[in-house]
C-alpha cells in the first residue's frame, strides 16, 4: 500500500490509473475497466467505451439509479446504464476517493471474487494524490426513516459516518445477524471489504431465466443451501451475510456524492431502499446540511435540529438491540 499524506478536509483522486479485467455477475460477459484520476468536485463518472461518444458519461449519483434488482444500476439520459456499481462504489468510497473516471467497456462492472477486496487492495497500491479543494460533507440534522413492511432504512444524526445492518432470512444458515461499525477505511478494509455476495441454490435457475445470474460461480458468490454454505472453503467472516449487506449500503449511500455524518440503520434493506432512502433525504433539505468535513467535523454540535445527543443514543441502543 502506498503511504499517501492524507487530509481528510481535502478531496482526493487517484495517483494513477487501475486497471482490472473480468466479468459481469448477471450478464456474465467479459469485460475490462479502468479507474483513472479526476478534476475535483467531478464525484465518480462511468464512461462507456463501447457506445457512442456523445453517449457514453454515465454519472453514478442517486437520481440515476433505474433499477436495483439484485445490484444497483445507473442509466443516463440517452438510455446507456451501468449495472453492479455497489462493491466498486464502496471501495471509492471507503478509500476516501472521492473524484474517479471509471472507463468500461460493457454494461456491467467486473463482479471480480464477489466483494470489494480486489478494489480496494488495487486502490490502496495505487494511492491517493489530494486535491485543493476541500472535500463536502452531508450532515444528518434530524432522523429520516423510510419503511417497506417489515423493513426499513434510516439516518440518525451522528458526529461522523457510521452504519448498522440487521438482516434476518428464514434460512437457518443465516438467520439473524447484526453488525456495527464506523465508516472508515481501516474498518472496512478489514472487517467488511472482503464479504462476499450471496445466493441460494433453489433460485438459481428462476434466475437465470430472468437473465441474471448469468456469470456467477462459487468463485465469486457464496452458495447457500438447505444443508449449508456449498463453497469448499466456507465463509471468511462467521457473519459473511450481513458484512456483504453493510458493503452494499456503503456502495448505495456512496451516491449521495459525498460523506454522510449520520449514523445509517438498516433493518433487512437493499439496494431499493437504500436508494429510496437517499432520494427520500436529498430531496428534502430539512433533513440535512451541506457544508464542508472541516466545519462537520468541527462545528457538528451546533448544526443538529430538536434531538439531544442522548437521544439519539438512546434511538441507536434501541435499534442495535433488535
Amino acid at each position: 500500500m502506498k503511504h499517501t499524506q492524507r487530509n481528510p478536509f481535502y478531496q482526493h483522486t487517484l495517483s494513477g490509473p487501475v486497471h482490472f479485467v473480468g466479468r459481469g455477475l448477471h450478464n456474465g460477459k467479459a469485460v475490462s475497466m479502468t479507474l483513472l484520476p479526476a478534476l475535483p468536485d467531478s464525484g465518480y463518472v462511468f464512461e462507456r467505451l463501447d457506445v457512442g461518444v456523445a453517449s457514453a458519461t454515465v454519472a453514478a449519483r442517486w437520481h440515476t439509479v433505474t433499477d436495483t434488482r439484485l445490484s444497483t444500476t445507473i442509466a443516463n439520459s440517452y438510455g446507456v446504464t451501468v449495472s453492479t456499481i455497489e462493491h466498486l462504489t464502496a471501495a471509492l468510497n471507503a478509500c476516501g476517493v472521492d473524484n474517479c473516471r471509471i472507463l468500461i467497456d460493457g454494461p456491467e462492472v467486473p463482479i471480480m471474487d464477489g466483494s470489494a477486496k480486489v478494489f480496494v487492495e488495487r486502490i490502496q497500491a495505487e494511492g491517493l494524490t489530494r486535491q485543493r479543494e476541500e472535500r463536502k460533507a452531508l450532515v444528518i440534522t434530524n432522523p429520516i426513516w423510510i419503511y417497506e413492511q417489515d423493513k426499513y432504512a434510516g439516518f440518525l444524526p451522528f458526529p461522523q459516518p457510521w452504519f448498522d445492518m440487521t438482516i434476518e432470512f428464514e434460512s437457518k444458515v443465516i438467520g439473524k445477524q447484526n453488525y456495527s461499525m464506523p465508516m472508515n477505511e481501516t474498518f472496512f478494509t478489514s472487517q467488511i471489504s472482503r464479504a462476499r455476495t450471496f445466493g441460494f441454490e433453489d433460485q438459481i435457475a428462476t434466475l437465470k431465466k430472468l437473465g441474471l445470474a448469468q456469470g456467477g460461480t462459487l468463485r465469486n458468490a457464496i452458495l447457500v443451501n438447505d444443508k449449508g454454505v456449498v463453497n469448499e472453503e466456507g465463509l471468511r467472516y462467521d457473519d459473511e451475510f450481513v458484512r456483504h449487506k453493510l458493503l452494499d449500503a456503503v456502495g448505495d449511500l456512496a451516491l449521495a456524492g459525498a460523506p454522510i455524518f449520520g449514523r445509517f440503520v438498516g433493518h433487512c434493506s437493499g439496494h431499493n431502499l437504500n436508494n429510496r432512502l437517499l432520494r427520500s433525504m436529498m430531496q428534502n433539505k430539512t433533513f440535512w446540511k451541506f457544508v464542508t468535513v472541516r466545519e462537520a467535523t468541527e462545528n457538528w454540535s451546533r448544526m443538529i435540529d430538536d434531538t439531544s445527543y442522548d437521544e439519539i443514543l438512546d434511538i441507536v441502543n434501541q435499534c442495535s438491540a433488535v
